[in-house]
């Protein structure tokens, strides 16, 4: 599986992370490599709680267009 996430170094210098394709999936880390090694864990969760519920994965969605402004 491969999802697009949203890293995000927060004001106290942690970073949080969320997946777009999969409400609810989010996690956090004091570094960067440890939020992206927490989302991977959470995606894995989440995709395995949708299966045991028979509830449909989604595929990612999502598109990554950089936009200079």
């Amino acid at each position: 599986m491969r999802y697009h996430v949203i890293l995000v170094r927060e004001e106290d210098g942690t970073y949080s992370v969320l997946v777009p394709s999969l409400p609810g999936c989010y996690s956090l880390g004091d570094t960067r490599e440890e939020a992206l090694q927490n989302i991977k864990d959470a995606i894995n969760l989440h995709v395995e709680g949708l299966r045991e519920k028979g509830w449909a994965v989604p595929e990612d969605g999502e598109e990554l267009v950089e936009v200079d402004a």
